[in-house]
């Protein structure tokens, strides 16, 4: 046995990866409802959700969401989706990611750092912050 991945199924994660990406939230959540893990991260410890969150696409971080995916997940360099959306500036994400109750202060940086950072006052109050 060898500890080289099949390379039928590195093609197929990173086309989950780029649905992910642009957004194209039907055909990414049929492979999740098919049985593809709703939390699946790349060799960045990128999820799905922070993929999808760091690419402004709210409607497939909700049916991510939906579907198990955890709205805190930390990637391998201490950042979560909803850190990287407020270093986006994708409200509308923001927004999906609170509503599932992602912590503003997960992470490093966290999402209440990366605010005070580019100085979004807004979303300091949102957070509760100052």
């Amino acid at each position: 046995m060898t500890d080289t991945p099949d390379p039928e199924v590195v093609e197929l994660a990173t086309k989950i990866f780029d649905l992910a990406r642009q957004g194209r939230t039907e055909p990414l959540v049929a492979y999740v409802d098919a049985g593809v893990p709703a939390d699946l991260t790349n060799d960045r410890g990128d999820s799905l959700v922070m993929l999808a969150a760091y690419h402004g696409h709210p409607d497939a971080v909700r049916a991510l969401l939906a579907r198990g995916a955890d709205a805190d997940r930390i990637n391998d360099r201490g950042q979560t989706p909803l850190a990287g959306a407020v270093f986006k500036g994708e409200t509308e994400v923001i927004e999906a990611l609170l509503e599932a109750g992602a912590n503003p202060a997960a992470g490093t940086p966290s999402a209440v750092d990366t605010a005070r950072m580019f100085e979004r006052t807004e979303l300091l109050k949102l957070f509760g912050a100052q």
